[in-house]
């Protein structure tokens, strides 16, 4: 742990400052919180289980990028969070240990619920300033409150806007599908943004994809990009471990094209997120999930060698 891979180890308990990581320009941190969850709880288990899943990707060759990040690739472990029922208090923690990590690392979070990318984004946001968005998702998560909560896993990408860490007209969401009323649907596209639905998607895949890159990868330019995946994007034919699971999603080829084809962008970091074990069969989103992150740490070590 903390060398070379983000496999699973025995001391995944114990979390290892930034320094530790020594050399490695790439970080995996664990986020094991699930706290803020509105409906099948477990996504705090979430970090050990995609660690598990990686174990026969982690030092092999990837097939597009022709490169292995293991070398390049320290894990932290899981953060230690407090035993707090305020939401509010577990991303204060959240954001204070994971700043120093963004000074000297390109950071990769397994979650843990979609609260926890709040935090982090406030801290990527005080790193790099303002940031390009890309939030694959089937739920749009800009709801302005949780049920009388105000703030939960499905209100996050409407604070992140409102409070001025990410570009309204430079968020983009990928894969979106549930129901919602239409002010909480429409949110980021109301705002300047751009969605593209799971439905505008189907009988599309591989080339038939190009379009719809092409228009993101336009929009975003040269921004720094924090990119974001809820593993509920996926259809519950791939991913069916996840807390809110919605049919008519994305297929594993199609999210492997979309992450494929931004890997050029300027992505400053990413999580992964809702994944949720106790409801995966033969570990079918776990694997889903520690494939699309290796996926994405590829083409990141393959634009730092030059090769994009």
């Amino acid at each position: 742990m903390g060398t070379a891979q983000f496999a699973y180890a025995s001391n995944t308990n114990r979390f290892l400052a930034s320094e530790a990581l020594g050399k490695h320009p790439f970080a995996i941190i664990g986020l094991p919180f699930d706290g803020a969850v509105t409906n099948r709880p477990g996504a705090r288990f979430g970090p050990q289980e995609i660690r598990r899943a990686s174990l026969m990707l982690c030092d092999g060759i990837h097939p597009h990028f022709e490169v292995s990040p293991g070398a390049l690739l320290g894990d932290a472990g899981d953060m230690p969070l407090p035993n707090a029922t305020s939401l509010a208090q577990v991303r204060s923690s959240i954001e204070a240990q994971v700043s120093p990590f963004f000074a000297h690392h390109h950071c990769i979070f397994l979650g843990g619920d979609h609260s926890v990318t709040l935090p982090l984004l406030r801290a990527a946001k005080a790193r790099f300033g303002p940031l390009a968005l890309v939030h694959f998702d089937a739920h749009c998560d800009t709801w302005t409150d949780h049920f009388g909560e105000p703030s939960g896993h499905g209100t996050w990408t409407y604070e992140a806007i409102n409070e001025g860490l990410v570009s309204r007209q430079h968020t983009v969401q990928i894969g979106l599908r549930s129901s919602g009323e239409r002010a909480a649907r429409q949110y980021v596209a109301d705002q300047g943004g751009m969605i593209i639905t799971a439905r505008a998607m189907r009988g599309l895949d591989g080339e038939g994809l190009s379009p719809l890159i092409s228009q993101v990868r336009e929009r975003i330019g040269s921004m720094p990009v924090y990119l974001t995946l809820d593993i509920d994007c996926l259809d519950p034919a791939f991913a069916p471990g996840t807390g809110t699971p919605e049919p008519g999603g994305m297929s594993s080829s199609q999210l492997l094209t979309w992450l494929e084809a931004l890997a050029s962008l300027d992505c400053v970091a990413m999580d992964c997120v809702e994944v949720a074990p106790a409801y995966d069969h033969a570990e079918l989103t776990s694997h889903a999930a520690a494939t699309m992150v290796w996926t994405y740490v590829c083409g990141q070590v393959a634009k730092r060698q030059g090769l994009l």
